[in-house]
């Protein structure tokens, strides 16, 4: 049995911090058209969630082109939780962005009714995070609210109070993604995870780590706390990242 999450969001027909580990798959082509040849082939793997990478995308700048877009791919996932992520360039965006694009863009996905749950990073400003939350919470969409660090693994401490800290602001999930140098690192982020969901962290969490050494958060995160992985079908966002058949095959053994 994993440990799951004192609070559970349900999300369409999922539920997340339940008893499933669920696995997400994001979208990162940069041409529509490619966008939808790779979204036709991950409909096919059937993820729990979807998430689109919009910062990947080569229109992203040009507001009403995404929202198009955006409202395609809602049609073509009617019933998968859509997760709408502009990541900001410090922690692995693919395109710089100014604050005022991505604040407008995601202001107005938000309100496009098209999408389920929002992620935006901890380092953005506090006015930022609260301009977007609002938006959210008028929209009934759901907030994560997280860290990334492709260089290292912090300290267990930081992770446990950076964790906290989304909870604190007011996220429904909070997440942190960390890049391990060496196998401790993997037990530091999970011990973290652990700790956090033991010690008052009763909202869902996303916790990995990247690159090869990653790869064992991205299987077993589920039994330290964590709620959703993610997986490839086409390109990795991140490196890590398993096929999503593979990652199947595993978990099977993992969680049953």
């Amino acid at each position: 049995m994993r440990l799951q999450s004192d609070i559970q969001i349900r999300v369409k027909n999922t539920v997340i911090g339940g008893p499933d580990f669920l696995i997400c798959i994001p979208l990162l082509a940069t041409e529509r058209s490619d966008l939808f040849s790779e979204a036709a082939i991950i409909k096919q793997s059937d993820p729990d969630l979807l998430e689109w990478r919009i910062d990947g995308y080569r229109h992203v700048r040009d507001i009403d082109n995404s929202l198009d877009t955006l409202a395609r791919l809602r049609i073509r996932f009617s019933g998968t939780p859509l997760i709408f992520t502009c990541r900001i360039h410090s922690e692995g965006g693919l395109k710089k962005l100014s604050d005022d694009q991505r604040q407008g863009l995601l202001t107005e996905a938000i309100a496009s009714g098209n999408l389920d749950i929002v992620d935006i990073e901890l380092n953005n400003d506090a006015a930022f995070i609260q301009s977007i939350m609002q938006a959210a919470g008028k929209a009934s969409v759901r907030v994560i609210l997280s860290y990334h660090n492709f260089e290292i693994t912090p300290d267990e401490t930081f992770i446990f109070d950076t964790l906290l800290k989304a909870r604190d602001l007011g996220a429904d999930i909070a997440k942190v993604a960390v890049m391990p140098r060496e196998y401790q690192d993997v037990l530091t982020l999970m011990n973290a995870t652990l700790k956090a969901r033991r010690q008052g962290l009763r909202i869902p969490a996303i916790t990995m780590g990247m690159g090869p050494r990653g790869r064992l958060t991205r299987l077993a995160g589920g039994l330290f706390g964590s709620d959703i992985t993610f997986a490839s079908a086409t390109t990795p966002s991140a490196p890590g990242q398993l096929p999503i058949e593979i990652l199947r095959q595993a978990m099977a053994a993992i969680y049953r």
